[in-house]
């Protein structure tokens, strides 16, 4: 049909033109679905035409078989008054609107089976344009999603300046070695910690030992060296004569 090759031209200028400057897809599908929306209504509007001409067709049908049954009752009518030149004109007369019938017959049936393609054209557009509708969205977060991942593909492949990384690196690093010497110097404390206790418990010991078996020992000496020098028992008795 001519109306629906106009739509596709019209579409398919429109999609060339949008997608050799594109840059944005989703102001572009945007754009594509009012301009589907525009060519649609223009393609309603002459499909509205079309059933308007096969109404007329039809209408002007109806009456010329209508003007011809009139010229065959006229007709009958002459012939039961015995008037049968009347009735012979009136016969001529209904010949020639039955042409003219024939002639409407085969417009409006034409026409008819036009607007019905026209219809069925018409509702395939109307779907597709409702399923770009529902696919726009779905199409938009795909190219966000695209777009997105282009951006960091590009960033991880083509950026020189890696300072940035190369700095976290670092500072990671850096905490790694401050964690080990924390781990290293509470590992110090306690072995120190460790041996005072040790120390501290030998000296309790020690205490211990001069608190009572150290003071007998010393007792013990001081005696042993008092009798030395005095040379007798304590009792008062000279030992030293035999």
């Amino acid at each position: 049909m001519g109306l629906f090759d106009r739509f596709r031209r019209v579409v398919k200028s429109n999609i060339n033109d949008l997608i050799s400057k594109a840059e944005d897809p989703e102001k572009m599908l945007t754009q594509l679905i009012e301009d589907m929306n525009v060519q649609l209504i223009d393609s309603k509007k002459a499909v509205a035409s079309a059933i308007s001409d096969e109404k007329q067709l039809e209408r002007q049908l109806l009456q010329q078989q209508a003007q011809a049954e009139d010229w065959e009752k006229r007709a009958v009518l002459a012939v039961r008054e015995s008037k049968d030149e009347l009735a012979k004109r009136a016969l001529v007369r209904k010949k020639e609107l039955d042409e003219y019938v024939n002639s409407y017959q085969d417009q409006w049936q034409a026409q008819r089976n036009a607007v019905e393609q026209l219809k069925g054209s018409l509702r395939e557009l109307t779907q597709k344009i409702e399923e770009a509708h529902r696919k726009k969205n779905i199409l938009i977060a795909r190219s966000k999603r695209a777009e997105a991942q282009r951006r960091i593909q590009a960033t991880l492949s083509t950026s020189s300046d890696t300072s940035a990384f190369e700095a976290f690196d670092r500072m990671a690093q850096k905490v790694d070695q401050i964690e080990a010497q924390a781990d290293a110097e509470r590992e110090i404390d306690t072995l120190d910690a460790g041996d005072k206790g040790l120390e501290q418990e030998f000296k309790q010991l020690e205490g211990a030992d001069t608190s009572a078996e150290g003071l007998l020992e010393d007792l013990k000496k001081k005696m042993g060296q008092l009798e030395d020098k005095s040379g007798s028992d304590p009792s008062g008795e000279d030992k030293s004569v035999g």
